[in-house]
């Protein structure tokens, strides 16, 4: 019998007895009575089919939704999957129960979602091309020489509101996929630095925007910072995605825009589901080799849409030219009018421009 014990109060209370030992059970214990669980084989794979066509083969293209478990191949689906995801993944059904969260059409928010400068004293100086200048007659025997066609500014769109819908087009597009704008090329941490983009290190050299041309990029670089941005606009398409459409007539050889996102060592992304990486350099040793990566940040040249290059429909709707130049020893990559483009004209450009490297056979 346990012995009594004096409380606080004078009175007495008997001790708690001790716990009673615990007894574990053994690992085979354990293991007998666990639930029996068949193992994963590919044979329970065997009959998921593509919701598209109806086939289960190309199972390494296969791709399971996260959210209804349907499989989809990714050659058949709109907006193109180019490689199978590596995280997780919703098929477009799934996508359009969301719905498709609108920027807010107020100037405030969209000055300070681009960052825009609200009140500028800089005037850009435009200097005048070679057909407003006076010639002087030189005596010197006359020689046919190709004159070379300069790019073009961007013409903005004089109606104030009308940018302020351009511009929230972007900011929703740019929004619904968690990006952030940046009208520049970016450099992060555990990144490549700036250093490493030299365009000397270029395999075969690169050629260096002149320095007309250069006037150009930065005229254009100074409109967007004072909100007059290139007449675009960004619409979604259910078989396309976000993709980008000319809201006003543009001219062959007007500049559109700079490429730009995250610059990375291509040898890091090259397992990347990133479906709009853009060759920055490539360099004599692959090691030196970048791209652009806008799956952080970018700008509207992330939503335009590139062509099939296989075929002679897709090669028809290329309307703008992908041209890596050199720029002040950096490689900057620029997206030109290759043509006269008509307002309500979706762009197209060719992701490979002459590489040939990058998957387009099932682009639409």
């Amino acid at each position: 019998m346990l012995p009594p014990v004096l409380s606080d109060r004078g009175t007495k209370r008997t001790a708690a007895p001790p716990p009673p030992a615990r007894k574990f059970r053994s690992m085979v214990e354990v293991m007998r009575d666990s639930k029996q669980v068949d193992p994963v084989t590919s044979e329970g794979y065997s009959e998921v089919r593509c919701e598209q066509c109806r086939l289960g083969d190309s199972e390494s293209e296969l791709v399971l939704c996260d959210g209804c478990d349907k499989g989809f191949h990714i050659y058949c689906l709109r907006p193109i999957v180019v490689r199978v995801p590596t995280g997780s993944w919703f098929c477009p059904g799934c996508q359009d129960s969301k719905p498709l969260k609108r920027f807010p059409l107020t100037q405030p928010k969209i000055l300070d979602f681009f960052r825009i400068q609200k009140s500028s004293t800089s005037a850009i100086k435009c200097e005048p091309s070679e057909d407003g200048r006076k010639r002087k007659r030189r005596w010197a025997p006359l020689v046919l020489q190709k004159r070379r066609r300069r790019l073009l500014p961007y013409l903005a769109t004089e109606d104030p509101e009308r940018r302020l819908q351009q511009m929230a087009s972007l900011a929703t597009a740019l929004t619904s996929m968690k990006l952030e704008f940046s009208n520049e090329l970016t450099y992060v941490p555990r990144m490549a630095p700036r250093y490493k983009n030299r365009a000397s290190l270029e395999k075969g050299g690169m050629q260096v925007l002149p320095k007309e041309d250069k006037e150009t990029l930065e005229l254009c670089q100074a409109m967007y910072k004072r909100g007059e941005c290139p007449p675009l606009m960004v619409v979604f398409d259910s078989c396309e995605g976000f993709t980008v459409q000319a809201d006003g007539h543009i001219k062959d050889l007007t500049l559109i825009t700079e490429y730009t996102g995250d610059v990375d060592y291509l040898k890091n992304r090259e397992t990347d589901d990133c479906d709009s990486m853009m060759t920055l350099l490539l360099g004599m040793d692959p090691a030196d080799s970048l791209v652009i990566c806008p799956d952080k940040r970018g700008n509207i040249a992330r939503f335009i849409s590139g062509i099939n290059n296989h075929t002679l429909d897709g090669r028809k709707k290329q309307n703008l030219k992908c041209v890596r130049y050199n720029v002040d020893g950096e490689c900057r990559v620029l997206l030109v009018a290759c043509r006269d483009i008509s307002p309500g004209e979706r762009l197209y450009y060719d992701y490979n421009g002459h590489e040939h490297e990058y998957p387009t056979h099932h682009f639409v």
